[in-house]
C-alpha cells in the first residue's frame, strides 16, 4: 500500500505516518521504484497501535518501548523464559497504565456530559 491509503485505513495524516517514520516508531517494508513508501498490513497495524496509544497520553518513548517489546514477543528468534517473562511484564506494565489513564478518561467523560447537561437545562425553553 502506498502512503496515502495508509493515510484513509488508519485515519492519520500523511505528515503524522511521515512523522512517526522520522521517528523511528514505523518504517515502511518498502520503497517501490520511484520512491514511494510501502506498507504492509504489518505496518498498518503498527500505526493502529500507536493512534490507540495517543489519545492516551503515551509519549513516542513509550510507545517505542512498547512496540520494542511486542516485535521481540512476536520475532521468529527463541526466547529464553527470563527474556518472555521480562517482556510479558512489560506489555503488562502497559496494559496496567493503560486501565488507569482510561478510566481518568471516563471521569473526565462523566464530568463534560454532566456540564453539558446543566448547559442543556439552562438553555432549554420554559413553559410559561
Amino acid at each position: 500500500m502506498r502512503i496515502g491509503e495508509v493515510a484513509a485505513r488508519t485515519e492519520l495524516s500523511l505528515r503524522t505516518i511521515r512523522h512517526y517514520e522520522e521517528t523511528g516508531l514505523v518504517t515502511p517494508s518498502a520503497r517501490s521504484q520511484g520512491g514511494f513508501r510501502l506498507y504492509t498490513d504489518s505496518d498498518v497495524a503498527r500505526l493502529m497501535v500507536i493512534r490507540r496509544m495517543k489519545p492516551l497520553g503515551f509519549s513516542l518513548d513509550e510507545m517505542r518501548a512498547l512496540l520494542a517489546a511486542t516485535d521481540r514477543l512476536d520475532a521468529d528468534e527463541p526466547l529464553t523464559p527470563a527474556e518472555r517473562d521480562e517482556l510479558l511484564s512489560r506489555v503488562g506494565r502497559f496494559e496496567q497504565v493503560t486501565a488507569e489513564r482510561m478510566a481518568d478518561l471516563r471521569t473526565q467523560l462523566a464530568r463534560a456530559e454532566e456540564f453539558a447537561a446543566t448547559l442543556r437545562e439552562r438553555t432549554a425553553p420554559r413553559d410559561g
